[in-house]
């Protein structure tokens, strides 16, 4: 490939565009620095570090605009954690899963290794697509992505009607705070805090429904053996003492403070969605004009606003153009590793601007016009 240098004049002033570990504001690394020495490097059990992550909790719940007796937890480990603490910890005998990407069938699969469960209901749909929950007798838990972090797929969240006192469980780890949502439409709804929030890995999050407090209640008291790290019953306890069961990621909880009160003083999840919103619309209608180019997700419905999937012609090699921007200083735009795609995939996360996401457009139509 013949060397490509973008303009100076044509770059984002930041070129951070990945859609696992997303752009850290500046202003997040300000205030972890502030953290040092009265909070950095001493006890997660002392008043300090409690403080911080009550200022997360009670942040996250005016985020989400938390319904009466909604709570929310935090533990150690990531949304894979969370997948296994949920087959031991909330399902109760059976459940239905939407598998239309990675993330949805791992949990899926996780469920469906459990010898304590019945078999799952997975309900599958081609990569760029989407499947639909459906209400079935026996299945206590419905579980499905808000947003495919793979394939750029959103789905809306609403809550199943199955059996009287089945369960919603949403994973949000790429949508939380950058996607608008009824949380009263949700019982469980977690996620890794790396993608809006800005923030490193080593935690996991949820908002959970007084209903889903009283499941994990009940399954962790009976004679179902459960892991001490996968027992939801202890993040609860734990949780409510501003807390986690081993020491907590502090700098993950310290840039998260300083995003959820970012997002909360803008205007909070309207703005934060108006946003991500914007700036995707951005890439779509880029890649709709463009002759080379097309969003890989079909139905207009079914685009993620948070991740944008493109497909190119065989004409050009997307690998080519991420290597080229890469060269300028714009960084993870390759598509998803197990995807298989001539493809780019880009995140629009709440903290990228979208001014940022235009100057890429353009850098894209420059890399394009010297690959030709």
């Amino acid at each position: 490939m013949a060397d490509i240098t973008i303009p100076s004049e044509l770059l984002p002033a930041d070129g951070r565009f990945g859609c696992g570990p997303s752009k850290v504001r500046g202003e997040q690394l300000d205030f972890l620095a502030s953290l040092q020495p009265s909070v950095l490097g001493t006890s997660h059990r002392q008043a300090p570090v409690k403080n911080l992550v009550g200022s997360v909790r009670e942040g996250l719940s005016e985020l989400f605009r938390a319904p009466e007796g909604y709570e929310v937890l935090l533990a150690n480990g990531g949304a894979t954690t969370f997948w296994d603490s949920a087959t031991h910890s909330l399902i109760a005998q059976r459940s239905q899963h939407l598998a239309f990407g990675e993330f949805g069938s791992k949990f899926a699969k996780a469920a469906g290794a459990a010898p304590f469960l019945e078999q799952p209901d997975v309900r599958s749909a081609d990569p760029g697509s989407r499947s639909e929950p459906a209400s079935i007798a026996g299945v206590d838990v419905y579980a499905f992505p808000q947003n495919e972090t793979s394939t750029g797929v959103m789905a809306p969240v609403r809550r199943v009607s199955g059996d009287e006192g089945s369960l919603t469980v949403v994973d949000a780890t790429s949508s939380a705070g950058g996607i608008d949502f009824d949380a009263g439409e949700v019982d469980v709804y977690y996620f890794s805090p790396q993608k809006n929030f800005a923030s490193d890995g080593g935690l996991w999050f949820a908002l959970v429904s007084p209903a889903a407090i009283e499941r994990i209640e009940r399954l962790t008291a009976g004679d179902r053996y459960i892991p001490e790290t996968l027992n939801l019953a202890g993040a609860i306890e734990n949780s409510r003492k501003n807390q986690t069961l081993n020491t907590p990621a502090l700098a993950t909880i310290a840039m998260m403070d300083e995003q959820v009160r970012w997002i909360n003083g803008q205007g909070g999840l309207s703005w934060a969605a108006a946003r991500t919103a914007e700036s995707s619309g951005v890439l779509y209608d880029w890649a709709e004009r463009s002759e080379v180019a097309t969003p890989f997700v079909s139905n207009p419905d079914h685009r993620s606003q948070v991740v944008v999937t493109i497909d190119f012609d065989e004409s050009i090699d997307a690998a080519a153009i991420s290597q080229a921007l890469r060269a300028s200083g714009i960084v993870d735009t390759e598509p998803y590793r197990k995807l298989g795609r001539n493809q780019l995939r880009i995140a629009t996360f709440t903290a990228i601007d979208p001014d940022d996401v235009r100057a890429l457009t353009g850098c894209l139509d420059y890399v394009l016009e010297r690959l030709g």
